[in-house]
């Protein structure tokens, strides 16, 4: 038994993360039946009503998908989230609001519903696409041990959750597991271009690569030993494996991958 049962979901924005997230929920029992999407776009509601959704047209009517709603996923642009939430906030009662929008504060978005404030936080990542995601979890004082599961349970439903006491964390969440993806594609798009300068072909060089990537965080995941050690178990003296890492070191690789990661936690959103 799921504490998702029989509960009702209602989607503000139909747009990929929305999806990733429907599609997770569903894949864990939750019934389409139960889910209703608020998007603007007639293609778009068409698509998620032939799977079982429910939809809505929030420029007719908006308040539709949230007043009987359990649980209400903000999924919108941060740019346009005042605008769009302004048409239902004063509908809200014991919803638990979840907003992944990034950079919008608990504080922000309260202000925005009207002072509402059973809101949490949530920043996933694209591999919540294929229910492979890390997302970073902060609620209000207000939110209840009951609603913090209902919340855990529908971010869980597309991969890891990990919850922050403050706030401010949620910038590291972002830096770590929100942008993060595109770090790693970046770094998957180096390897790639070096083994082609090696000599392999862009399939074959694309090949090893992303399976060494995979590879490698399943091993660091399974493992007892902390990510330096593996780093250390693999790394023969004067060996090939010690001179890239001795290049990558030489070019202060890591500290340029920390001082990126700072760039996140700059960017502030403006609503």
């Amino acid at each position: 038994m799921s504490v998702l049962d029989n509960k009702k979901i209602s989607f503000i924005g139909g747009g990929n993360m929305a999806q990733a997230l429907i599609s997770g929920l569903v894949s864990c029992g939750v019934k389409p039946s139960l889910i209703t999407v608020a998007d603007p776009s007639s293609e778009a509601r068409e698509q998620l009503a032939a799977k079982g959704l429910n939809t809505v047209d929030p420029t007719a009517d908006a308040k539709a998908a949230v007043i009987d709603a359990d649980i209400v996923v903000l999924a919108v642009k941060p740019q346009v989230m005042k605008a769009v939430v302004s048409s239902f906030a004063d509908v809200l009662d014991k919803q638990l609001v979840i907003s992944v929008a990034a950079g919008l504060s608990t504080e922000l978005l309260s202000d925005m519903l009207g002072g509402y404030d059973n809101i949490v936080r949530a920043m996933p990542n694209t591999p919540a696409m294929i229910q492979m995601g890390a997302t970073g979890l902060y609620g209000t004082d207000n939110i209840s041990a009951e609603q913090k599961q209902l919340a855990t349970a529908v971010m869980e439903a597309s991969g890891l959750v990990m919850w922050v006491d403050n706030e401010e964390h949620m910038h590291a969440v972002t830096a770590v597991s929100g942008s993060a993806p595109a770090y790693m594609f970046y770094f998957i798009e180096s390897m790639v271009d070096g083994a082609v300068a090696l000599g392999l072909d862009k399939e074959q060089a694309s090949a090893l690569a992303m399976q060494t990537m995979l590879g490698a965080a399943k091993m660091a995941m399974n493992s007892e030993d902390a990510p330096a050690e593996l780093r250390r178990k693999v790394t023969s003296p004067n060996g090939t494996t010690q001179a890239a890492v001795e290049s990558m070191q030489a070019n202060d690789i890591g500290g340029q991958i920390v001082e990126a990661m700072q760039a996140p936690a700059m960017t502030v959103a403006k609503p």
